[in-house]
């Protein structure tokens, strides 16, 4: 269990090659997946996957970052960092979902959004804040679960909704452990030390009220789906069951506290 780990072991975990992925996450926990693409201004970001689904026979809408597996992959994905127009894919999604009363269940593994100078041209720091202020509005229930890293804003633009988990070996902070260290000390490889001042963990997280909950996680990917499962189940039950004011009200209240 997470809880006998230190951060640094958590973060190791949680950027591990064994770590479950996208595509698994979306084959075994939804039926007819159908993936659309593209912002609907510049371009179709690899990064992010998306669509229509069932769960469990309700109408949901997925999004998610995905890292990608070969190599080829990984370049195109960017490891899973999108650009922008990757969360305006997210942005038109979520609006879409809205539209038609689909719950929004997002996925997210990424270090944070891709630093790369095409991406600071096409505009990165004002869709990751307009993903903020609009999918933080959004009239229809929103989950996020986080499965792997999840880095500053590019993770936050996707974490904005009325419920956020997290797999118990997984991370959500500021930045890397090793920008940290490199700033606050000029020395990387203090970043083990690092992780464990930034409070990273699903634990102190946890602890600290930023996230509903830990979900468990195994090695055998099957039971840690069918945990994952438990969760959005009863999660959608719950919030569906709210009126949209109150749903409103609630979410407003989750992140004015901070």
């Amino acid at each position: 269990m997470s809880q006998n780990k230190t951060a640094a072991q958590i973060v190791a975990a949680a950027r591990s090659e064994q770590k479950i992925t996208t595509p698994e996450l979306i084959t075994n926990l939804f039926t007819d997946f159908f993936e659309l693409h593209g912002d609907r201004v510049s371009a179709d970001d690899a990064a992010i996957v998306g669509g229509l689904a069932y769960f469990e026979g309700r109408q949901v809408t997925v999004v998610a970052t995905d890292k990608g597996k070969t190599p080829k992959q990984r370049v195109a994905k960017h490891f899973g960092s999108p650009e922008p127009a990757g969360y305006r894919k997210v942005l038109r999604l979520a609006k879409q979902a809205e539209k038609f009363g689909r719950p929004l269940l997002a996925f997210v593994n990424t270090a944070g959004a891709y630093p790369g100078r095409t991406a600071e041209e096409r505009g990165q720091g004002e869709a990751i804040a307009r993903c903020l202020l609009e999918l933080g509005q959004i009239k229809v229930p929103f989950i996020t679960i986080i499965f792997g890293e999840a880095g500053s804003g590019g993770a936050l633009a996707m974490a904005c909704g009325d419920r956020v988990y997290m797999l118990e070996n997984s991370m959500y902070t500021v930045l890397s452990p090793e920008g940290f260290a490199s700033i606050l000390w000029k020395d990387s490889k203090r970043a083990d030390e690092a992780a464990e001042v930034m409070q990273l963990t699903p634990t102190a997280l946890l602890k600290q009220g930023a996230i509903e909950g830990v979900i468990a996680e195994d090695a055998d990917h099957t039971k840690t789906l069918a945990a994952i499962r438990a969760v959005l189940r009863r999660e959608l039950a719950n919030l569906e069951n709210e009126p949209l004011a109150e749903l409103m009200a609630k979410r407003y209240e989750r992140f004015r506290k901070f």
